[in-house]
């Protein structure tokens, strides 16, 4: 489990909707999405995950995450794709290929700028790619407007 302070600000048990997954290993970046979110005012229920093992525990409601209900998923996924343990391409892939999580959005968030992370995201059905700002006020920038189309403004069908 994380025992990062801003990491945590949903209990991993409460039936209380998760709007944001964030699948981050590096501390640093994931309290600096955190904040930005907040600071756009989008970030109410943020789910911390610190690796792939993790991420999918707690999408598929197994290990630490068996008390979650399947039915209470995020409305968007920021996944890493460069994660300990289990890779966030083979996160992206179980997601995508599962009838029960592949309708929600997954936003890779990475410092990968590579072409073949890329293409291999996409060809999973990833539905953006975003390769991490260095300066930090664009990441800021980039990661609340991104809150905003993805937790405001998409619209998911009802299952």
């Amino acid at each position: 489990m994380n025992d990062h302070p801003i990491a945590q600000p949903t209990d991993p048990f409460s039936e209380q909707a998760i709007s944001i997954v964030l699948v981050e290993d590096n501390p640093t970046d994931a309290e600096l999405t955190i904040r930005a979110l907040r600071r756009g005012r989008i970030g109410n229920h943020i789910q911390l995950l610190q690796d792939g093992a993790e991420a999918l525990d707690f999408l598929f409601c197994r290990g630490d995450y068996a008390h979650r209900s399947i039915t209470n998923q995020p409305k968007v996924i920021l996944l890493d794709l460069k994660l300990p343990r289990v890779s966030g391409l083979e996160v992206l892939r179980q997601i995508k290929s599962d009838s029960r999580t592949q309708m929600i959005p997954v936003v890779v968030l990475t410092s990968s700028a590579e072409d073949q992370d890329m293409i291999e995201s996409y060809q999973l059905g990833v539905n953006s790619y975003i390769v991490k700002p260095v300066d930090f006020e664009q990441f800021n920038q980039a990661v609340q407007h991104l809150g905003f189309y993805w937790v405001l403004f998409n619209q998911l069908p009802a299952l």
